[in-house]
């Protein structure tokens, strides 16, 4: 994506992000919401090291999956959590 692209779909402009992008300007939360939004990726993983991080792999390979693999994921993972735990 490019910047103008970025700017464009984060409704800010291309000079903004070229100043943050150059050390020339600070980032603010909004803006990292924004950008975030605009790559349609959470704002945290803006902010983090994904690849660091088990829970954020295992989030960014059920991101992948398609919208009802990750209903049944989700349903799974929830009986998982949910069940008493073996006595």
């Amino acid at each position: 994506m490019s910047l103008q692209n970025l700017a464009f779909a984060g409704a800010m402009s291309k000079g903004h992000l070229s100043s943050i992008e150059q050390g020339l300007a600070a980032i603010t939360i909004e803006t990292i919401e924004r950008i975030a939004c605009a790559l349609g990726v959470p704002s945290l993983c803006m902010i983090t090291f994904p690849a660091d991080d088990e829970l954020n792999r295992i989030a960014e390979l059920a991101r992948k999956l398609p919208k009802g693999e990750r209903r049944k994921l989700r349903k799974e993972l929830e009986a998982r959590t949910t069940r008493a735990p073996p006595t």
